[in-house]
């Protein structure tokens, strides 16, 4: 079209015009001609090439990565090694390259959003089916830090457990697990909590053997959110989100003691008034009572 000659000025549209009607860039054209050109070369980076050919560069990248001492070494220490060897090349240049031929440091995949660990369902249907269990800390006047262990039905957002301390080992993880055993299932002793699963991220204190042991000796199962999948914990991640909205931020604490007091006439509040959506605006209590009376009349 630029090549056509006007009828009534006879002269040719030339390429900026035909360009800026048709709302092209003429770089994009003249690029499109240069690759057309049957003896058309790939383009190369501007400037020296180096102390040696790509394919040379490569050789020396593949030495030094195989006589490290160190594995998963990324593009920026393989430059170094290869200054101190003698060759002088640039950083984005031997990224390149290793990029090009699959020599890069390894990371962990991602997990696609079509292979999901989970079918991303995490409620359950019935109460003290699984509890899940998280930690925050925050700080206090006289005490300084202090940690805050809680445990949380999935079904019916009710808080079995709430506990305060100095410490953040697995001893103090423990609390609100043995609150809520002792408040659902009535009694401390082996096998008490038979068919309840606790659902907990993959920190020390939880993975920790004394933790592990403990819940196993109550018949607990352990089940640990899957990993790079914090939503697995999110029942307890939420509440944890309530709990700081209405009390770790709006309020001060002289001592851990009186943080602890205050956690336990949390807990009653909560349960017995915070209105949960999925549950028809029902507090936690309302909802625990309800299922419970359903599952007797049931069994009856």
């Amino acid at each position: 079209m630029s090549s056509l000659v006007s009828p009534s000025v006879n002269r040719r549209y030339g390429l900026e015009r035909v360009c800026k009607v048709w709302r092209r860039s003429r770089s994009a054209i003249y690029a499109r001609k240069v690759r057309q050109r049957p003896d058309a070369a790939m383009p190369k980076r501007p400037g020296p090439q180096g102390p040696c050919s790509d394919a040379e560069l490569v050789t020396h990248i593949r030495k030094v990565i195989e006589d490290s001492p160190f594995t998963g070494e990324g593009y920026r220490k393989i430059w170094a090694r290869l200054r101190y060897s003698g060759i002088r090349t640039s950083k984005e240049r031997t990224r390149r390259l290793m990029r090009e031929h699959g020599l890069q440091a390894p990371c962990r995949p991602l997990v696609p959003p079509e292979e999901k660990l989970h079918d991303g369902v995490i409620t359950t249907e019935t109460p003290n089916e699984m509890w899940g269990t998280d930690m925050t800390t925050t700080p206090t006047i006289l005490d300084g830090q202090a940690a805050v262990f809680i445990a949380i039905d999935h079904c019916t957002s009710q808080i079995v457990g709430i506990h305060a301390s100095k410490r953040q080992d697995r001893f103090e993880a423990l609390e609100p697990i043995r609150q809520g055993v002792a408040m659902h299932f009535g009694e401390f002793e082996a096998g008490a909590a038979s068919g309840l699963k606790l659902r907990h991220d993959h920190g020390s204190n939880y993975m920790a053997d004394d933790f592990q042991n403990e819940i196993k000796f109550l018949g607990i199962e352990s089940s640990p959110a899957f990993v790079r999948e914090p939503e697995g914990n999110g029942c307890a991640e939420r509440f944890m989100r309530t709990l700081k909205e209405n009390l770790l931020w709006v309020r001060h604490f002289e001592t851990i003691d009186e943080l602890r007091h205050a956690l336990l006439e949390f807990q009653k509040i909560y349960n017995s008034e915070w209105l949960l959506q999925r549950h028809g605006y029902r507090t936690p209590n309302q909802v625990f009572d309800d299922l419970t009376n359903k599952t007797l009349a049931t069994a009856a």
